[in-house]
């Protein structure tokens, strides 16, 4: 009698395995240091901007560390139609800023602020199928160039870390910058003489090696530590109950938009560096955890939430694809929001050194829009001049905050965001020369329904022949 031939093991994708926990804690470490001081920056803004007390600001700190936390495991982990199910680490927009501070210090306060958080986490949950549906807008010629973006407009914020932060009475010290290239020459060291594990922990061992080097220098404050509490809870409508004032709402239903186009790009970006590519089912239950945490976010004392592209940034630089990896960053958040003494000591990390390793992270973002963009045929076509004025145009707002003061409130918190305005431009840019009838004659359908614009040479790939 022969012997049954075994059934091969059916292999785990890379996004799925499971590390073992010691790695888990490195790596999930790693993301919560890269992405600390951004989450904690805008709860900080706001409250500033409205003058509230110390302890306010400390719980809307801690509240908003509890829902980074939620709102990670819910996209990285996912129920049902909720979460995208890969390594994305979520945090508060700063697309909605601007929107917040005019709304709170306009009469309407925390309340006002959010109601229209509320609302507009709903509009999201609402409207995800439909964005799931946009994803044929985003070929390989625009997800490269969104992406490249993406890199480019976060540089800025880690040259202002590396400078001392911003405000800081000793900004663009040469101190600081020394710090700041120490630990990017540690960052670097790690990954090129490290064995495999510790070169995919190079960010965090070059915080670390940072960290060590400011404290004996002054770098370092930690008198917040102490006057932290052990133990803090954020309890629903803390500041009282929402307000649904109509011109706050609009405001922030123009916000939604934004960090929706911002979001797909991210997500798009992931994709491409775990090679578990983006479809418009997946696209959606992404969009629809972003808007059930911005809802809980407006019922938790906080702000709406949306992908963080600087642990995009990790991703691609460590080649970590696992998203549970990423959840358990969110559990460690969850500890930190529940723990204010803990988050105040990663508080106290100076910015230098979260500039130096910032550096190489952004650049990284940046370098793989690029190796996307080597899939797009430029021959004979206009799809140079596509990434040409989309980068430029999403780098506008980047080298010249004030360009669009004089505009109208809704413009800016469109196009001052250089991620959303490159975005825009490019998918108009694309049906413009790609898929609009061309000069001599009629546009053929592509695969994807789109029409073509003709021409000598194939245009660009479907994202389906694209690997």
């Amino acid at each position: 009698m022969a012997t049954p031939t075994p059934t091969p093991a059916r292999q785990v994708h890379p996004v799925d395995e499971v590390p073992p926990v010691r790695h888990l804690a490195a790596f999930g470490l790693q993301h919560v240091l890269a992405m600390y001081a951004g989450a904690v920056a805008v709860p900080l803004i706001v409250g500033s901007a409205m003058k509230l007390s110390p302890a306010d600001m400390a719980y809307l700190i801690t509240a908003d560390l509890l829902l980074c936390g939620i709102a990670t495991l819910i996209q990285c982990v996912g129920f049902w139609r909720f979460g995208v199910r890969l390594p994305i680490m979520q945090g508060c927009t700063f697309a909605a800023v601007s929107p917040m501070v005019l709304i709170g210090t306009g009469g309407g306060g925390l309340p006002a602020i959010y109601g229209s958080v509320i609302v507009a986490g709903l509009a999201i949950i609402l409207l995800a199928p439909v964005f799931g549906k946009l994803l044929r807008f985003f070929p390989p010629l625009v997800t490269g160039t969104v992406i490249l973006i993406i890199g480019l407009s976060l540089l800025p914020v880690a040259g202002n870390w590396a400078a001392g932060g911003v405000g800081s009475p000793d900004f663009g010290e040469p101190k600081n910058l020394a710090l700041a290239a120490f630990v990017l020459a540690a960052v670097l060291a790690v990954q090129r003489f490290g064995p495999v594990f510790l070169s995919r922990i190079a960010v965090l061992l070059g915080i670390a090696v940072g960290l060590a080097v400011a404290v004996p220098f002054g770098f370092t404050d930690f008198d917040g530590v102490g006057s932290a509490d052990w133990l803090g809870i954020s309890t629903p409508f803390h500041f009282g109950a929402p307000t649904f004032e109509a011109s706050a709402i609009a405001s922030m239903l123009v916000v939604a938009l934004v960090t929706m186009t911002e979001t797909t790009g991210d997500f798009i970006a992931v994709g491409e560096m775990t090679d578990r590519k983006i479809e418009p089912r997946s696209l959606a239950d992404g969009l629809r955890a972003d808007g059930l945490s911005t809802v809980l976010g407006g019922v938790f004392n906080t702000f709406p939430y949306t992908a963080y592209a600087q642990n995009v940034g990790l991703v691609g630089m460590t080649r970590v694809r696992s998203r549970w990896v990423v959840a358990t960053a969110g559990g460690i958040l969850v500890l930190l929001g529940l723990l204010p003494k803990l988050g105040a000591v990663v508080a106290a990390i100076p910015a230098p050194v979260l500039g130096g390793a910032g550096l190489v992270m952004f650049g990284t973002v940046a370098a793989s829009g690029l190796r996307t963009l080597a899939q797009v045929d430029f021959k004979g076509n206009n799809n140079l001049t596509v990434v040409a004025v989309s980068v430029a145009v999403g780098m506008l707002p980047v080298g010249v905050p004030t360009v669009y003061a004089k505009f109208p409130d809704w413009f800016q918190t469109v196009m001052n965001s250089g991620i959303s305005a490159g975005c825009l431009t490019a998918i108009v840019l694309n049906l413009l020369f790609n898929h609009l009838p061309s000069k001599g004659g009629s546009a053929a359908p592509e695969a994807d329904g789109l029409a073509s614009g003709g021409g000598e040479d194939t245009v660009e790939k479907s994202r389906e022949e694209v690997v």
